[in-house]
């Protein structure tokens, strides 16, 4: 009997060491799958975070960080020329030592060199016919105008820079609200215009720069590069008025550049027709081949009209287009322009 209960005791503890044992066993496979999985899910969620940048960030790149360069630049440039202002002795000097005695000519030589060189190193930047910008007297450019007119930044730099003349701008009214911007718009003499105050700085033997399309071709256009010039003529008014020559621009890929959000376009139309403001989204900054193109002047006629005249500049100019733009214009393309450009056919 008493070996019978030392056998059933020895039986009972075994049986309680092999539950111990299993139990320890599945928890320890209990706390690894759990381990593992969580591991397993973090790495899952990484690799979804990681899906989701890879698909947000070249939107973030082309909407907002592209674009901001310029805009930083702009507000750079607005900077410097604040400094130049608050320098007095620093602009006496410079004064003293410039011919026409212009106290904004150090600043704007300094923001020419500035743009040139992001020209050069972003876009490649070219300009071809420069020489048809006179040396000195009087000149109208009529150009096309892009999304952004960036290429104009880099024309009127390259100009400073290489035939010491500024060409004065006529911008939209808008530009006049924007914070910041009043001391570029003064030192670079950017206005809105009128037919006679164009008139009056073509008289004193400047150069002066419209674009016919203005804010509505800047917004509307598109990668077919449309004149959207409508029935105006008042640029060829201020033409026959100061007896000036007409020089067309146009710059390859410039809406490869910067491109504007066209759909819903109604819906852009509408707000601008009613704010007179361009509220179409832009997107871009792409650093593609940019070449601007400056074309024979065009003189005018003895009695002949303003819509005789503007139709001869609208003609000459989308011959500059169709001349020296593969239509329809592609991004792709003119990133590839900067390393290789195909022989054009006649």
């Amino acid at each position: 009997m008493r070996l019978d209960r030392e056998n059933q005791s020895v039986s009972a503890a075994a049986s309680n060491m092999t539950c111990d044992d299993s139990s320890s066993f599945c928890a320890l496979v209990k706390n690894v799958t759990l381990a593992a999985s969580a591991f397993i899910g973090q790495q899952m969620d990484l690799l979804y975070l990681g899906w989701v940048w890879s698909l947000v960030f070249p939107a973030l790149l082309v909407v907002v960080v592209l674009p901001c360069v310029i805009l930083l630049l702009l507000y750079f440039s607005a900077f410097l020329l604040y400094v130049f202002q608050r320098r007095r002795s620093l602009l006496h000097v410079l004064h003293e030592s410039l011919e026409h005695r212009d106290p904004w000519a150090g600043g704007r030589y300094l923001i020419s060199l500035i743009w040139d060189a992001h020209g050069y190193i972003w876009h490649g930047y070219e300009v071809r016919g420069l020489e048809n910008l006179p040396d000195r007297g009087r000149c109208l450019i009529i150009y096309y105008h892009g999304a952004i007119p960036i290429d104009i930044y880099y024309l009127v730099a390259r100009s400073i820079i290489v035939k010491g003349r500024l060409i004065h701008c006529v911008g939209d009214r808008f530009l006049e609200k924007v914070p910041g911007w009043k001391v570029i718009l003064e030192a670079f003499d950017i206005t809105a215009g009128t037919i006679s105050s164009c008139i009056k700085t073509l008289s004193e033997d400047h150069i002066l720069s419209i674009s016919p399309g203005g804010v509505r071709e800047a917004q509307f256009s598109d990668h077919n590069y449309q004149l959207l010039w409508g029935n105006r003529t008042g640029y060829a008014k201020v033409a026959l008025g100061a007896n000036a020559p007409i020089v067309p621009a146009f710059t390859e890929n410039i809406r490869e550049a910067f491109r504007v959000v066209a759909w819903p376009q109604r819906l852009w139309v509408t707000l601008y027709e009613k704010l007179r403001f361009p509220c179409a989204p832009i997107y871009g900054g792409f650093p593609v081949k940019l070449r601007t193109h400056l074309g024979e002047p065009i003189y005018p006629k003895p009695g002949e009209s303003p819509e005789e005249l503007a139709e001869r500049i609208q003609e000459s100019l989308a011959a500059l287009i169709r001349e020296n733009q593969k239509l329809p214009g592609r991004i792709l393309r003119a990133l590839m322009a900067r390393v290789y450009e195909a022989p054009k056919q006649n």
